[in-house]
């Protein structure tokens, strides 16, 4: 038998998640995959189910102070819906599962999943996204990359909620997104890849590169990308060798049934050098 919770309100929800453990989940696309046992039997919870996925408050995309706020239960398909969406974004939700997935599936949901080949957070991360946690306590905002704490491992306390996800109004002319997987649609990562940088009289001044499923949690290193800031773009090529060093020694994939470790390490630093190198022919 799985005991469950409707909140009308997220106040409603916030006392039910302070009065006890429970497990929240809004379109359970996750959720109940790892929940079954077996075909034909109900998905087995050891703790209160609560479930999230209609409250108003958790809904929607909203730019206020140009900070871009999306709520923790907006689905996936929403975000390819709305134009204010950072495209870096919304082409990793495009080649994200299936349709019915992404009518499902939540924003939220992705994240507290905590997955290493989440397809949201390299751009997430890459974007210097942040995630609000609430309680019925109050409010506190962390960066996504102390908000992921390792394999299906969160900052999230028992007693909070996500509730949104909120990128800073910062508009880049360069990004790219990839992702690596054994095909084109509905397919689980190998690995992705998120970049976005700016490049101003010749110069490289803005860099941020991140990397899903070849660590524990996604990759992004600021010394690297410290190592090509405000140097001319002719200058990439031969600090190459440099920045492979600095990326080698928090690149650590593993082996599992969809690739190889040396497969994912191999192609992660090909899209690092091949977006660095291409760079000279951005406009």
């Amino acid at each position: 038998m799985v005991t469950a919770f409707t909140p009308r309100t997220l106040v409603e929800a916030l006392r039910f998640r302070d009065a006890g453990p429970s497990i929240p989940f809004a379109g359970g696309t996750d959720l109940m995959v790892r929940r079954k046992r077996w075909s034909g039997t109900t998905p087995r919870f050891e703790q209160p189910a609560l479930f999230i996925g209609g409250l108003p408050e958790l809904q929607g995309i909203t730019t206020g102070d140009g900070v871009l706020t999306i709520g923790a239960a907006t689905t996936l398909t929403a975000l390819l819906e709305d134009g204010n969406v950072p495209a870096l974004l919304q082409q990793a939700v495009a080649q994200m599962a299936s349709p019915a997935i992404r009518n499902g599936g939540t924003l939220g949901g992705n994240l507290c999943n905590a997955s290493p080949a989440a397809d949201t957070m390299p751009p997430l991360y890459a974007l210097d996204a942040a995630v609000v946690l609430q309680s019925a306590a109050g409010t506190r905002e962390l960066p996504i990359e102390e908000f992921i704490q390792g394999p299906g491992r969160t900052a999230l306390a028992g007693n909070e909620l996500l509730v949104a996800v909120r990128i800073p109004p910062r508009q880049f002319k360069i990004s790219a997104y990839r992702k690596v997987g054994t095909r084109k649609a509905d397919a689980l990562s190998k690995l992705s890849f998120a970049a976005v940088a700016e490049v101003d009289d010749g110069k490289l001044t803005e860099l941020r590169i991140a990397l899903g499923a070849v660590a524990p949690r996604v990759v992004r290193s600021r010394a690297a990308e410290e190592l090509l800031l405000d140097r001319p773009l002719r200058q990439i090529a031969d600090r190459l060798p440099e920045i492979q060093a600095a990326y080698a020694e928090l690149l650590r994939p593993i082996d599992d049934q969809r690739s190889s470790a040396a497969y994912r390490r191999t192609v992660a630093w090909n899209l690092i050098r091949d977006f660095l190198l291409g760079l000279h022919l951005k406009p």
